[in-house]
């Protein structure tokens, strides 16, 4: 198969048009009429076209802490490399996020078109011409070479192994790369991957040139890509400047400069929005929104690919009967969590796959708030009398929304029905950490937390696959592994979104996790703030963004 990219088209995936945002006590969406569809700023005839005019600073309010911007490495989650590392990177491919629609489709970046072999495994990429990193260098196939020599070659000078396990998730499933001419190379994969081009953009080009210069342990300290911004300087761990680069190949971005600054504290952030401080801010606490609104701030939301969640331990005490974890998902309210604790900043998740992807299917809706049937599972169970257990909950964190509010809701609707969960909190860092190893922070029975299924294809496998490395709740279906499988190695999209709506369907049933809210991803920005479109994605082009003066 074969993917060509042509210079003015955006092939999309299947559009859903997003239901208007809807907030307690408020009879208007929260949206200031900026955009026709609600979910952008700005004018688009006036706004997406880029250009050296200036834009103006955008300064941007974080959940969590900045990424290291050394590549793939990051360490913030998909918060710190949407908001700093595909600002100064790209892979071979990106996320088309021009379009609020639909769920952001993938498309050429530093490739204008791949084709994959018969073997499926061997896969030739035609590389952009003309393309410079922001140090001057001209990227081409030595590029990519040097890159995932970086990675993946551990005789390279210039790898590491933090490089190495962080392209792991991406990248490690390549056992061959070779250049056929400055423009072409060939990348052979272990086995067929229906998903490589995706993972690809995850698979960030750096300048050798740049590398060679600083070495591996202090790039980082002078990041150079090929990204719409070039690297300005980092003041601390809780800021870094960009700039914009003039000679990025899509048309430099209108932004003069993109300041981003780690706020994990909602009330900070909402604080540094209100002074002028920050201009822009990811996340605002749902109950400073309407005065928000009311203050002329833009309250922009997307359905997108996120679930907030309790994992539950499917092998031990009474969460290893799936009647029981079924009476559990039975018991929530989440109607009232999304509307009167989120102010509709979120939907109820009423299945496994979350709103805003191809696997969502309302006919698979299955957990309303059903508390006589909960009462009626858990009998059935043995458990008419109810039972303690408990659950680890981060502070904060990328995604999370505010996760200690939530779980209390959870705990309250769980404690009407006969199950009584003590709450013990921790740090987001902690908590993965912890569950990176296969373990449970403060040996809880369960963990909250919010996840991606599909942002990124190659860690689903790690959600709802057996034998995970991480801790999933030691979750297990032999029907859901084999359409894994099977949807993994498909280079055929159609067949691949088929496989994988069937096995969120059967996870549904199962009912392993605790189906709580999909986050609308709400973001808080400044009426001078014209041109963004809120993609259904985890990750943002800030390229036709500009700040009126």
């Amino acid at each position: 198969m074969t993917h060509h990219q042509q210079p003015s088209a955006h092939p999309t995936a299947r559009r859903r048009r997003r239901a208007p945002l809807r907030t307690l006590g408020l009879a208007a969406a929260l949206l200031l009429p900026f955009a026709a569809a609600g979910c952008g700023t700005g004018s688009a005839a006036d706004d997406n076209a880029g250009g050296a005019k200036s834009g103006g600073t955008l300064v941007i309010g974080a959940t969590g802490k900045l990424p290291n911007p050394d590549t793939v490495i990051g360490g913030a989650g998909f918060e710190g490399k949407r908001l700093v590392s595909f600002q100064l990177y790209e892979g071979l491919t990106r996320y088309d996020l021009s379009k609020a629609d639909g769920p952001a489709p993938i498309t050429g970046a530093l490739a204008t078109s791949w084709k994959v072999a018969d073997d499926e495994r061997s896969w030739t990429f035609t590389l952009r011409k003309g393309v410079k990193f922001h140090d001057g260098t001209a990227f081409d196939a030595d590029a990519v070479l040097f890159n995932l020599d970086r990675y993946l070659n551990k005789k390279s000078p210039h790898y590491t192994d933090t490089l190495g396990a962080a392209a792991g998730e991406y990248a490690g499933g390549i056992t061959q790369y070779t250049k056929l001419s400055d423009d072409r190379v060939r990348l052979v994969t272990k086995e067929p991957n229906g998903h490589f081009p995706q993972d690809l953009a995850h698979v960030l080009i750096a300048s050798p040139t740049a590398v060679k210069k600083t070495g591996s342990a202090k790039f980082s300290d002078h990041p150079v890509g090929t990204g719409p911004f070039r690297f300005v300087r980092q003041q601390s761990a809780d800021q870094i400047e960009l700039a914009r680069f003039e000679d990025y190949w899509r048309g430099a971005p209108r932004l003069d400069k993109l300041v981003v600054k780690a706020l994990p504290d909602p009330a900070a952030r909402t604080a540094a929005l209100r002074s002028g401080a920050v201009n822009w801010i990811e996340y605002p606490n749902p109950d400073d929104i309407p005065s928000l609104k009311s203050d002329g701030v833009q309250v922009v939301t997307n359905h997108y690919d996120h679930l907030w969640y309790w994992i539950l331990d499917t092998t031990a005490g009474p969460f290893k009967d799936p009647r029981v974890r079924r009476a559990a998902n039975y018991a929530i309210d989440r109607e009232a969590i999304a509307e009167n604790l989120l102010h509709g900043t979120a939907a109820p998740a009423e299945q496994a796959a979350p709103r805003g992807t191809f696997a969502y299917d309302p006919a698979n809706d299955t957990y309303g708030h059903d508390p006589a049937k909960a009462r009626k599972l858990l009998a059935e169970a043995g458990y008419a009398e109810g039972f303690s257990t408990s659950v680890t909950v981060p502070t904060g964190g990328s995604g999370n929304l505010i996760p200690v509010p939530i779980a209390e809701a959870v705990q309250r609707d769980l404690a009407a029905v006969g199950i009584d969960v003590e709450i013990r909190t921790t740090d987001w860092s902690t908590l993965i950490a912890a569950e990176a190893k296969g373990k449970v922070a403060r040996d809880s029975q369960a963990i909250a937390q919010s996840t991606t299924l599909f942002q990124s294809e190659a860690l689903l496998p790690l959600f709802i696959g057996t034998d995970s490395p991480f801790w999933t709740g030691h979750y297990s279906n032999p029907k859901v592994d084999k359409l894994l499988a099977s949807a993994g190695t498909a280079t055929d999209r159609a067949a691949r979104e088929a496989d994988y709506t069937e096995a969120l369907k059967l996870v549904t049933e199962d009912a392993p996790w605790l189906f709580v809210v999909n986050d609308r991803n709400p973001r808080a920005i400044s009426p001078a703030v014209r041109g963004f479109v809120q993609p259904q994605s985890w990750f943002l082009d800030l390229t036709t963004v500009r700040v009126d003066r």
